[in-house]
């Protein structure tokens, strides 16, 4: 038996999910923006009730590495951390737009290549570029959108373009090559494989050292000074 808890707070969306050998047993998620810090300790809870064991039986835990929100990703490596060091279990990351990839081979019935996108700011999102085999041609980046984006790459290949950051881009990509496809989002549900792979391969990471794929500093807004009269 190989009982994995997986994590997945890098977006929006708040999910978790428990496979053995890889085939979901069960998951729980919640599409509450800003919930992770209040509701990722219940939804593990639940998802461990709902799946009729005990947290001493898992055999690792699995999180997303990032790039994503940055406080999203924070709260999802401490978690997941604390329960490695007080359960005793290997700890093992997934890239997040990797996971984002795996989930839209299913789709990919052309054999595109394939981009998922997150959200960051205004035009911008975090991106990676992968073949038909899932083998990466453009690492990640954090790259700012615009009307010459991935023109040479468009000119050559048909690309699938997904994730919560393709949305906001379909006015700027403009090619007969390019795909937009809504909905895509990354969930812990669809972790198993890729966990379970990482895990019969003993692909752990050091506990002490692990920190996710933030791509940018957290950006703090300051309060605006008032005027002195």
């Amino acid at each position: 038996m190989s009982l994995i808890l997986s994590i997945e707070t890098s977006a929006k969306i708040c999910s978790v999910a428990i496979h053995n050998r890889g085939s979901l047993v069960a998951t729980k998620e919640i599409h509450i923006e800003h919930s992770h810090a209040s509701q990722l300790a219940v939804l593990i809870d639940e998802v461990i009730r709902e799946s009729r064991m005990e947290a001493k039986q898992l055999t690792a835990v699995a999180v997303s590495a990032g790039p994503g929100s940055y406080t999203g990703l924070r709260i999802g490596t401490s978690t997941a951390k604390g329960l490695c060091y007080a359960l005793d279990v290997p700890l093992i990351a997934v890239g997040s737009l990797e996971l984002l990839a795996y989930q839209m081979d299913a789709q990919n019935v052309s054999r595109s290549y394939l981009c998922p996108m997150i959200d960051a700011r205004r035009m911008e999102v975090y991106c990676e570029v992968f073949d038909p085999y899932l083998n990466v041609t453009q690492p990640i980046e954090a790259k700012v959108i615009d009307s010459t984006s991935f023109a040479e790459l468009l000119d050559r290949h048909k690309i699938i373009f997904f994730g919560d950051g393709s949305d906001k881009c379909r006015d700027q990509i403009i090619h007969p090559n390019a795909t937009f496809v809504s909905g895509i989002y990354a969930a812990a549900s669809e972790m198993g494989g890729l966990v379970y792979g990482k895990f019969e391969k003993r692909q752990f990471e050091n506990l002490q050292e692990f920190e996710p794929r933030y791509l940018k500093e957290f950006m703090i807004k300051k309060p605006a000074e008032k005027a002195v009269n």
